[in-house]
């Protein structure tokens, strides 16, 4: 959706660039507190220890500091240890723990001095991170007992602990070769490793996304580093769980904290493997959401199908090109005058609307469309009417906080207060009765508003009014200057211009339920309208729900996909797209995407051919352009639509290879689109590499980034990667290097690595045909092993169900294994719960092993350990294959094995004699 600042965004980075590094009002040079004493430990009730932390001299920078503050520390788990500061006396402001469950920090009731006195530093450790203290100053530090490597240390050249009411500091040490990524949500120009000496601010804003390291539509206060240290490497993560405004500085050598409010509450995941790593992470906030199958297909948006006849027309030549296609989507063009919940009836009749639903359901495909949290301040509006009488929305000064959006006046629903889950939950369920949609896009949720401050509905004049732009604030406004909470003492980054909190959102003095200021909740507003939304969704249709939202935080993984917002139709911005979806697989987000050939302006058709190569690979992949964009959908051009065919018909062949990441991503948060470093830690070069990326562990995709190349440089680690749409053609290499690959206009290149084991299907213009569609495998050996082995797994379920698990009754996980051993290939699959495979009359026809030499000798297959009749079955090798020449660009052996007939639901073992080269 457009944004509120759209036309203004194009300023930020210029003006970001005039303003000083220091976006307080000290000096940089200015010593913001002089730290606290530790003066009691003790141990709390469930384990852990509680200290106390008394400050040593006060100061006014900031506002006053808190004299005395509350430590708590646990190990939480084998992998994760929590570090709590807090005021000892008074009750601050923390991420609700109804909306990210935890286990509180207990209360003790008085101070008492540790039965042991303290040593000037001591340890606390039972599992794999140690906690390290000292008393005086208190600085604490936390390493790893395997290798004593120290992960975070509030000790060195910066300011000691600082801790005010609206200004909080802490800083950690860093060695110079710590590979750093996470931090956002922004748009990182460089990749996806962290620069030194960038600021990075985290304050959920509504501004576009082609804007480079600002604020952007989430906040993610979470970052993985990333050490090799002689041959091993090993990977950590370190949260911190606060919700209020922030910049986060990062030197190269240490990285500080400046929050505006809240605690200081850490979680330290100790990995090893960046797999480890968001395994911890995702146990704690919460696993990614289950995704129904056909989310994974190809999805066609728009601002501006202007009516029915314009979505039909869109759905029927996308057939006629021979382009997949899953789901097709409605921004806010459905709507009676912008108003959520409403239909225009003109443009979209109901009878013939449902008519249109009915027979995409009845071919498999899907509708989702747009709702924005502002409703329309309108006395006839039912909607409205039934929020004012639930008393649901945002408050100030005792009344609904006034804003504007598309409708004009809204007021904003408070997610936090039970009452609006309620409303919002039978809302939905009232538009599903008017609509049978099958998810729901949760767009401007920052919230973003076209005005800032305190405002009126003006008397006398029409607003939004005709002749101006929708997003031009015509309310009445006055800026909110007064309170500590609008105008704070410490200035966050905000928008790139270091704005005031409430520049285009809601007042930060605005209250929410409880009394909860707007000013520490502000970064929840979409993550807690997700949680809503989700509920309702599930309550309603008793399906896996499918909810697509702009703005996330901590947990927002484990209801909904995200889209990356507002980009551009630009080479910049096809390559800012990769960094920004790896960065959400590591905050927990593995369904993620960018509007493919750009949200505006209009792209060129070479980029939009690049752009689908490329998106045809994102998680979630969806075209999506803004209203006064020329058309893009993927037909437009032939050669985009070559280029689509190519593309997509390879991903909907990987679909089953894609949904059992799924999978693996809602029981471990393994992400689906993955950092090349992910498979090869060691690798230092993959460290910062942000151009290419791993589907799953085996697959990577190598895209061209610039126009007019016909070429593209490529890094492979070492081993043997197979060319997906070419699988005789094979790169082999001994240790990792740049190798330089054909990328003619239609062509993106996509490998395979060595001891994988694929699950493929024949693929289809819809994911309900393709699934439809017998299976293959193919087995990837090192090119001319004689030895080796190689692994995989296929998951597939009732993919509408709730639950994504075993042991319903509606799944079925097979596990795919192969070796290779003095000449003899076995193939063979292990079962769990074989019923629901056996039941879809899922088979698989052929076999490819890739990386051999042949075959002679014996074949033979067998069931459940009986054997059973081959005479029936094809097994070609291409002539002409030599493995043997001095070249990393090689022709491989492609054994192919056709004619099977193997029930995925049983297990079978495939085996013959290859040949042996002397």
């Amino acid at each position: 959706m457009f944004s509120s600042q759209f036309l203004v965004s194009l300023l930020v980075l210029a003006l970001a660039l005039l303003l000083c590094n220091t976006c307080s009002g000290a000096d940089s040079s200015t010593k913001i507190g002089n730290g606290y004493r530790l003066i009691s430990v003790q141990d709390s009730p469930d384990g852990g220890f509680i200290g106390y932390l008394q400050v040593k001299q006060k100061n006014n920078i900031y506002g006053p500091d808190i004299p005395l503050l509350q430590l708590y520390v646990k190990h939480e788990t084998d992998g994760r240890l929590r570090v709590h500061i807090s005021d000892a006396n008074k009750k601050r402001w923390e991420v609700p723990y109804n909306l990210l469950p935890r286990a509180q920090p207990p209360k003790i009731k008085s101070i008492a001095r540790s039965r042991k006195r303290p040593l000037v530093t001591s340890e606390y450790s039972n599992t794999e991170l140690i906690f390290r203290y000292t008393l005086d100053p208190f600085e604490f530090a936390v390493m790893r007992r395997s290798n004593r490597d120290t992960l975070f240390n509030s000790s060195g050249p910066f300011s000691s602990l600082v801790f005010k009411d609206q200004y909080l500091e802490i800083s950690t040490q860093l060695p110079k070769d710590a590979s750093l990524y996470g931090l956002g949500e922004n748009t990182q120009p460089n990749g996806i490793k962290l620069k030194p000496n960038e600021r990075y601010t985290l304050y959920a804003t509504d501004i576009s996304a082609y804007n480079v390291n600002t604020d952007l539509y989430g906040s993610h206060p979470v970052y993985m580093d990333l050490r090799n240290v002689g041959q091993e490497a090993k990977a950590h993560a370190v949260l911190l769980l606060n919700s209020n405004g922030m910049d986060v500085v990062y030197t190269g050598t240490y990285l500080t904290y400046k929050v505006i409010g809240g605690v200081l509450d850490f979680y330290f995941f100790s990995g090893p493997t960046p797999l480890a790593v968001v395994d911890q992470y995702t146990e704690f906030v919460g696993r990614p959401a289950a995704m129904p199958y056909w989310s994974l297909g190809f999805h066609q948006s728009r601002w501006g199908y202007r009516n029915l006849s314009v979505v039909e027309e869109t759905v029927e030549n996308y057939k006629k090109a021979y382009i997949p296609l899953d789901v097709i989507w409605n921004d806010d063009d459905t709507m009676d005058s912008y108003k959520d919940f409403s239909l225009n009836r003109v443009a979209y009749p109901r009878k013939k609307l449902l008519a249109f639903l009915n027979k995409l359901h009845s071919q498999g495909m899907k509708y989702i469309v747009l709702i924005d949290p502002g409703i329309n301040v309108n006395s006839t509006y039912d909607v409205y009417q039934r929020g004012m009488a639930n008393d649901v929305f945002i408050k100030y000064h005792g009344k609904p906080y006034l804003a504007q959006v598309w409708p004009g006046a809204v007021y904003f629903p408070d997610f936090l207060n039970p009452k609006t889950v309620s409303w919002w939950g039978d809302e939905i369920k009232k538009f599903h009765e008017l609509i049978p949609v099958d998810g729901l896009w949760i767009d401007m949720n920052e919230a973003s508003n076209f005005c800032s401050g305190l405002c009126t509905i003006p008397e006398g004049r029409k607003c939004p009014s005709e002749a101006g732009p929708r997003w031009d604030c015509c309310l009445d406004c006055r800026n909110i200057t007064d309170t500590r909470w609008d105008n704070p003492p410490y200035k966050i980054n905000a928008s790139g211009m270091v704005e005031a909190p409430g520049f285009k959102t809601i007042a930060t003095s605005a209250t929410h339920y409880n009394g909860v200021l707007e000013y520490n909740a502000h970064s929840l507003y979409g993550f807690s309208q997700a949680i809503a939304t989700h509920k309702a969704l599930k309550d309603i249709q008793g399906k896996r729900p499918f909810i697509l939202t702009r703005s996330t935080y901590v947990g927002s993984g484990h209801y909904a996909a995200h889209w990356t917002g507002d980009n551009k139709g630009t080479w910049e911005d096809l390559r800012y797209s990769i960094s920004t979806i790896l960065n959400f697989g590591i905050f927990g987000v593995p369904m993620v995407g960018s509007d493919i050939c750009g949200f505006y302006p209009a792209p060129t058709e070479e980029l939009c051919n690049r752009w689908i190569e490329l998106g045809a690979f994102y998680p979630f992949s969806r075209d999506h352009a803004n209203y006064y964009s020329p058309k893009q959908e993927l037909y437009q051009w032939e050669s985009v639509a070559k280029s689509a065919r190519n593309a997509l018909g390879l991903r909907y062949k990987l679909l089953p290879h894609l949904y059992t990441l799924t999978y693996e991503a809602h029981i471990s948060g393994a992400p689906i689109a993955r950092p090349i470093f992910f498979s090869f830690p060691q690798c230092t070069m993959c460290n910062g590499l942000s151009t290419q990326f791993l589907i799953g562990s085996s697959i990577m995709v190598s895209p061209v980034l610039a126009p007019n190349e016909t070429k593209v440089d490529a890094f492979f680690p070492p081993g043997t990667w197979y060319n997906m749409f070419n699988m005789s053609s094979a790169i082999v290499l001994e240790k990792g290097q740049y190798v330089s690959l054909d990328a003619p206009l239609y062509v993106i290149n996509v490998h395979v690595y060595q001891n994988a084991i694929i699950p493929m299907q024949q693929g289809g213009l819809t994911s309900k045909a393709a699934r439809k569609t017998p299976f293959s495998l193919v087995v990837t050996f090192p090119a001319g092993a004689t030895k080796g082995q190689a692994a995989g797994n296929l998951f597939v379920d009732e993919d509408e169900l709730p639950d994504m698990k075993l042991g319903n009754g509606f799944s079925t996980h097979i596990d795919f294994h192969a070796t290779i051993n003095k000449g003899r290939v076995k193939v063979w699959s292990d079962v769990q719960e074989p019923n629901f495979a056996l039941d879809r009359g899922f088979f698989i026809e052929k076999v490819i092993v890739l990386g051999l030499n042949g075959v002679e000798g014996t074949f033979g297959v067998e069931f459940d350990n009986v054997a059973v009749d081959v005479s029936n079955i094809d097994i070609t090798t291409p002539e002409n294959c030599d493995l043997n020449v001095d070249s990393v660009l090689r022709k491989s052996v492609m054994v192919e094995i056709k004619g099977l007939k193997l029930a995925v639901g049983k297990k079978f073992t495939i085996s013959w004699q290859t040949v042996i080269e002397d």
